[in-house]
Protein backbone atom coordinates (compact mmCIF):
# COMPACT_ATOMS: atom_id res chain seq x y z
CA UNK A 1 0.00 0.00 0.00
CA UNK A 2 1.71 2.97 -0.62
CA UNK A 3 2.47 5.76 1.74
CA UNK A 4 1.31 9.98 1.32
CA UNK A 5 3.39 12.97 2.43
CA UNK A 6 2.19 16.62 3.42
CA UNK A 7 4.51 18.62 5.04
CA UNK A 8 4.75 22.60 6.59
CA UNK A 9 7.24 24.81 5.70
CA UNK A 10 6.91 27.40 9.04
CA UNK A 11 8.09 30.54 9.90
CA UNK A 12 8.29 32.45 13.35
CA UNK A 13 6.95 31.93 16.58
CA UNK A 14 4.01 30.28 17.61
CA UNK A 15 2.03 33.23 18.11
CA UNK A 16 3.79 35.39 15.61
CA UNK A 17 4.44 32.73 12.90
CA UNK A 18 2.77 30.67 10.27
CA UNK A 19 2.94 27.99 7.73
CA UNK A 20 1.98 26.66 4.58
CA UNK A 21 1.15 23.07 3.98
CA UNK A 22 1.10 21.74 0.91
CA UNK A 23 -0.66 18.15 0.37
CA UNK A 24 2.32 16.59 -1.64
CA UNK A 25 1.64 13.10 -3.01
CA UNK A 26 -1.33 14.24 -4.55
CA UNK A 27 -0.42 18.12 -5.10
CA UNK A 28 -4.35 18.54 -4.57
CA UNK A 29 -3.67 21.72 -2.29
CA UNK A 30 -1.28 24.31 -0.46
CA UNK A 31 -3.13 25.90 3.05
CA UNK A 32 -2.01 28.69 4.91
CA UNK A 33 -1.93 27.98 9.15
CA UNK A 34 -1.36 30.00 12.22
CA UNK A 35 -1.84 29.13 15.58
CA UNK A 36 -3.90 32.54 16.34
CA UNK A 37 -6.15 31.73 13.81
CA UNK A 38 -5.88 27.80 14.92
CA UNK A 39 -7.40 28.66 18.58
CA UNK A 40 -10.05 31.06 17.35
CA UNK A 41 -13.33 30.75 16.66
CA UNK A 42 -13.33 32.37 13.15
CA UNK A 43 -10.64 30.93 11.23
CA UNK A 44 -10.58 33.75 8.58
CA UNK A 45 -9.68 31.44 5.94
CA UNK A 46 -6.88 29.99 7.52
CA UNK A 47 -6.73 26.03 8.33
CA UNK A 48 -5.63 24.05 10.93
CA UNK A 49 -4.32 20.83 12.09
CA UNK A 50 -8.08 19.65 13.65
CA UNK A 51 -10.01 20.60 10.48
CA UNK A 52 -7.23 18.62 8.46
CA UNK A 53 -7.59 15.68 10.54
CA UNK A 54 -11.54 16.50 10.24
CA UNK A 55 -11.27 15.98 6.39
CA UNK A 56 -9.19 13.01 6.60
CA UNK A 57 -11.91 11.74 9.21
CA UNK A 58 -15.07 12.44 7.39
CA UNK A 59 -13.75 10.97 3.84
CA UNK A 60 -11.78 7.86 5.03
CA UNK A 61 -15.26 7.20 7.10
CA UNK A 62 -17.42 7.85 4.19
CA UNK A 63 -15.30 4.84 2.19
CA UNK A 64 -15.42 2.61 5.14
CA UNK A 65 -19.23 2.85 5.34
CA UNK A 66 -20.04 2.52 1.94
CA UNK A 67 -17.82 -0.88 2.00
CA UNK A 68 -19.82 -1.85 4.92
CA UNK A 69 -23.40 -0.80 3.23
CA UNK A 70 -22.28 -3.10 0.11
CA UNK A 71 -21.31 -6.14 2.53
CA UNK A 72 -24.33 -5.90 4.51
CA UNK A 73 -26.22 -5.88 0.78
CA UNK A 74 -27.35 -2.42 0.71
CA UNK A 75 -26.55 -0.40 -1.49
CA UNK A 76 -25.52 3.31 -0.95
CA UNK A 77 -26.77 6.41 -3.10
CA UNK A 78 -25.37 9.15 -1.31
CA UNK A 79 -23.53 9.33 2.24
CA UNK A 80 -23.44 13.56 3.71
CA UNK A 81 -20.71 12.98 6.57
CA UNK A 82 -19.16 15.73 8.80
CA UNK A 83 -16.56 15.30 10.91
CA UNK A 84 -16.02 17.85 13.84
CA UNK A 85 -12.96 17.82 16.05
CA UNK A 86 -12.89 19.93 18.59
CA UNK A 87 -9.05 21.42 20.32
CA UNK A 88 -8.92 22.44 24.17
CA UNK A 89 -7.02 22.98 26.94
CA UNK A 90 -5.34 19.52 28.20
CA UNK A 91 -5.13 19.68 32.17
CA UNK A 92 -1.91 18.59 31.65
CA UNK A 93 -0.90 21.39 29.80
CA UNK A 94 -1.06 22.93 26.67
CA UNK A 95 -3.91 21.59 24.16
CA UNK A 96 -4.86 18.29 23.18
CA UNK A 97 -7.95 17.13 20.50
CA UNK A 98 -10.85 16.51 23.40
CA UNK A 99 -13.03 14.67 20.85
CA UNK A 100 -14.56 13.93 17.26
CA UNK A 101 -18.03 13.97 16.50
CA UNK A 102 -19.04 12.46 13.02
CA UNK A 103 -22.28 12.96 11.64
CA UNK A 104 -23.45 10.58 8.76
CA UNK A 105 -27.21 10.99 6.88
CA UNK A 106 -27.22 8.51 4.20
CA UNK A 107 -29.65 7.25 1.42
CA UNK A 108 -29.64 3.66 1.41
CA UNK A 109 -31.25 1.46 -0.78
CA UNK A 110 -31.91 -2.01 0.80
CA UNK A 111 -30.97 -2.03 4.03
CA UNK A 112 -33.28 -0.75 7.00
CA UNK A 113 -32.56 2.52 8.95
CA UNK A 114 -31.59 0.08 12.37
CA UNK A 115 -29.02 -1.89 9.97
CA UNK A 116 -27.71 1.11 8.61
CA UNK A 117 -26.74 2.67 12.29
CA UNK A 118 -24.83 -0.94 13.16
CA UNK A 119 -23.34 -0.64 9.49
CA UNK A 120 -22.24 2.92 10.74
CA UNK A 121 -20.88 1.89 14.28
CA UNK A 122 -19.13 -0.62 12.87
CA UNK A 123 -17.55 1.59 10.00
CA UNK A 124 -17.22 4.11 12.95
CA UNK A 125 -14.87 1.02 14.74
CA UNK A 126 -13.23 -0.14 11.44
CA UNK A 127 -12.34 3.08 9.62
CA UNK A 128 -8.60 3.52 9.24
CA UNK A 129 -8.39 7.41 10.61
CA UNK A 130 -10.85 5.98 14.04
CA UNK A 131 -8.19 3.30 14.62
CA UNK A 132 -5.06 5.77 14.12
CA UNK A 133 -6.99 8.68 16.37
CA UNK A 134 -7.68 5.70 19.51
CA UNK A 135 -7.78 7.41 22.48
CA UNK A 136 -9.53 10.30 21.65
CA UNK A 137 -13.28 9.99 22.34
CA UNK A 138 -15.41 9.53 18.63
CA UNK A 139 -19.15 10.17 18.54
CA UNK A 140 -21.34 9.06 16.25
CA UNK A 141 -24.96 10.39 15.02
CA UNK A 142 -26.09 8.27 12.19
CA UNK A 143 -29.56 8.68 10.27
CA UNK A 144 -31.05 8.15 7.34
CA UNK A 145 -31.23 11.60 5.41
Amino acid sequence: MPSRTAETQWTGGVNDGSGVTTLVSSGAATFDVSFPRRAADDAEGVTSPEELIAAAHSACYSMQLSALIGRAGGTPVSLNVSATVTLAPDPAGGFQISGIALTVRGVVENLDEAAFKETAEAAKASCPVSKALTGTTITLDAAFA
